[in-house]
């Protein structure tokens, strides 16, 4: 107030000598200074904790930023299933993606055949869902468990986990590094029980053991049309059991739970696993809508009906809600303990 005083009009004159200013501060009237007396500053006025914005800044325009660059450059997601042969895993994997992925075909219309050995077989797809495009990579173990003696079958899958954290890290720590580091870890592995009703056989009970403790595992019952409702309900119980009575970890682990809301979540999934699943590659009409089942004498079991099986709740815990969790904990905890264990062994003299 006090400068606009001081400054003159526009046209009062054409001098341009500095008019002189006081420094003085303006005389408050002493009704106003008895009035203020109690008040407190502005500037030290206390207020929120956060800062309160007075209009519009812009800032919620970052999450377009960040979709309009994954849509751009895309990401990637590498699964592998372990199991029997005969479980259904290449037809299940179908059904997640809803597409033809868990076999590379050199020709239109024909499949690879994949022999039936411990060997790992790896395919690469890139899959785009309306813009969004994902590199998704396979790993098929066809003869896991095949055996008459399956000791030790489990040491190919472990290697080849490793190997993908090793090329990872050597990535890493080069001078110079990629911009993006092509990622070929394994950050989910569906592990499909049988469907015998019974207790988990000592192999699977090994094989969650010690692959629990390098990737994330998450236990499936195969086929579970072939057992009733009230099998497999009691099959369900007693292989959550084993997995308490030995200390297995399987995902989503609890001690990664960040918040109460997480914790909620994946307790309710929990109670759910292991999912008992049904896969099918063939559509087939029911009142009038195409759904993909499994058609017998009884009738169709529908895939995606939460009724028939608990293959939505496997699709959704894997693709729509933790497809990022899984490889948040692939690289913050799987990955770095590798690295740590190995850069210890680097520096270890002799």
């Amino acid at each position: 107030v006090q400068a606009h005083r001081l400054c003159p009009p526009r046209g009062a004159g054409s001098s341009l000598e500095p008019e002189e200013r006081s420094m003085e501060p303006p005389a408050v009237p002493e009704e106003e200074e008895e009035e203020e007396e109690g008040a407190v500053p502005l500037s030290m006025a206390p207020g929120p904790v956060g800062c309160q914005l007075f209009g519009y800044v812009g800032i919620e325009a970052v999450l377009d930023q960040m979709k309009i660059k994954t849509m751009k450059t895309g990401f990637e997601f590498n699964i592998m299933v372990v199991g029997q042969s005969g479980l259904g895993k290449s037809t299940m994997v179908n059904t997640l993606f809803k597409s033809k992925v868990s076999r590379k075909s050199s020709q239109p219309g024909q499949e690879e055949r994949i022999p039936k050995t411990v060997q790992l077989q790896s395919i690469t797809h890139v899959i785009e869902e309306k813009g969004v495009k994902m590199k998704l990579t396979v790993t098929d173990t066809p003869g896991f468990g095949d055996q008459i003696n399956n000791e030790n079958c489990w040491d190919p899958i472990i290697k080849y986990i490793n190997e993908q954290y090793e090329r990872y890290l050597r990535e890493e720590i080069l001078i110079t590094r990629k911009r993006k580091i092509p990622d070929t870890r394994v950050h989910g592995c569906v592990y499909f029980v049988p469907p015998t009703g019974h207790w988990l056989r000592p192999l699977d009970l090994e094989f969650m053991r010690r692959l629990s403790k390098i990737v994330n595992v998450v236990p499936v019952i195969a086929k579970a049309d072939t057992l009733t409702l009230e099998e497999r309900a009691e099959f369900k119980q007693r292989i959550q059991e084993d997995l308490r009575t030995h200390t297995i970890s399987v995902y989503p682990q609890e001690d990664f739970d960040q918040d109460p809301e997480d914790r909620a979540l994946n307790d309710r999934i929990r109670e759910k696993i292991p999912f008992a699943v049904v896969g099918a590659d063939q559509e087939h009409q029911v009142n009038g809508k195409r759904v993909l089942g499994r058609k017998t004498k009884w009738g169709i079991i529908e895939v995606e009906n939460p009724a028939h099986c608990e293959f939505p709740l496997l699709r959704d815990l894997l693709i729509r809600s933790h497809l990022q969790d899984l490889k948040d904990i692939t690289h913050n905890v799987h990955y770095e303990s590798y690295r740590v264990r190995r850069l210890n062994e680097s520096n270890r003299p002799g």
